[in-house]
């Protein structure tokens, strides 16, 4: 399948420590940038999340936003306090209060019980509640990653039919063209046979002859048309093959872009040249197309 490089996901999640809301965008992107917003509780799951996100995505830039919504009193998990840690605290605590009592701390005051379960390392949250919240993010995460890749699908397939339908529109003026080439030759050599023989001039009819053929050489893009034609159908083989192809229709825009370029200074009738100008304008719709490819 052909996926786009520009989708959004979101999905929610009940948890018991709160309502875990997460939010994916990619848009287009050389290579696969990934950037995240988590919580500081949940940042350990970064390398996880970037590994799926490569393991899913071959390209874009990836935004991911990670909420937790508390509800009310509702905590990571039982709180656990350490209680080697809460004597240190207090021994450090008897002795500063020793030291407010001989005045050396004058207008110092007494610690307030939840200054030190504040106190780093005293009190934390159960392991338990934290593992069961990654879990549950994790899982958010997973939901969300696939949702968006189907979501990328969806919109790749929309710009494979808007790109298969110009090159049916590309392929039909290619065909136009074929078909008036050999007038349009053919009107080119009257004209200068007919300028010829208003300026009344003695020419060598085997030197005339040369510079026709010369000039009818210049002016061929049958092979600029082949090209063109094998172009079209190896756009058609990309598409149907499916998988992250963005880099290679790019590829073979700017190979479009070079025929039709030569189409155009070859071109000796307005047709000719207003065919050119079509094939531009066709391939600069694909190739904007092309750009949101995976």
């Amino acid at each position: 399948m052909i996926h786009s490089m520009t989708a959004f996901a979101r999905e929610s999640l009940a948890t018991e420590q709160g309502t875990l809301t997460l939010e994916l965008r990619t848009v287009n992107h050389r290579y696969l940038d990934c950037h995240f917003k988590l919580p500081d509780s949940l940042r350990v799951l970064e390398a996880n999340f970037r590994e799926q996100a490569a393991k899913g995505l071959a390209r874009g830039k990836l935004d991911c936003l990670l909420r937790l919504q508390q509800q009310g009193t509702a905590a990571v998990g039982p709180l656990v306090v350490d209680e080697e840690r809460l004597e240190e605290v207090l021994t450090a605590a008897a002795l500063v209060g020793d030291r407010m009592a001989a005045g050396k701390l004058p207008g110092a005051q007494l610690l307030d019980p939840l200054q030190v379960l504040q106190f780093p390392g005293v009190c934390a949250a159960a392991e338990s509640g934290e593992e069961a919240l990654q879990a549950a993010a994790a899982k958010l995460f997973s939901e969300a990653l696939t949702t968006l890749r189907d979501n990328r699908a969806r919109e790749g397939e929309k710009l494979a039919n808007l790109i298969l339908e110009r090159l049916d529109l590309v392929e039909a003026e290619v065909a136009r063209t074929r078909e008036h080439l050999p007038a349009l030759l053919q009107q080119q050599r009257e004209r200068v046979i007919a300028r010829i023989e208003d300026l009344d001039l003695d020419t060598d009819q085997s030197r005339l002859e040369q510079e026709l053929v010369y000039m009818a050489q210049k002016a061929d893009v049958d092979e600029e048309l082949d090209r063109l034609d094998t172009h079209i159908g190896e756009v058609r083989r990309t598409l149907k093959k499916g998988g992250p192809c963005g880099r290679r229709l790019d590829f073979l825009m700017q190979e479009f872009n070079r025929e039709a370029n030569t189409l155009s200074s070859k071109a000796t009738a307005s047709s000719t040249t207003a065919s050119a100008v079509e094939l531009k304008v066709l391939i600069e719709q694909m190739r904007e197309q092309i750009q949101n490819i995976e």
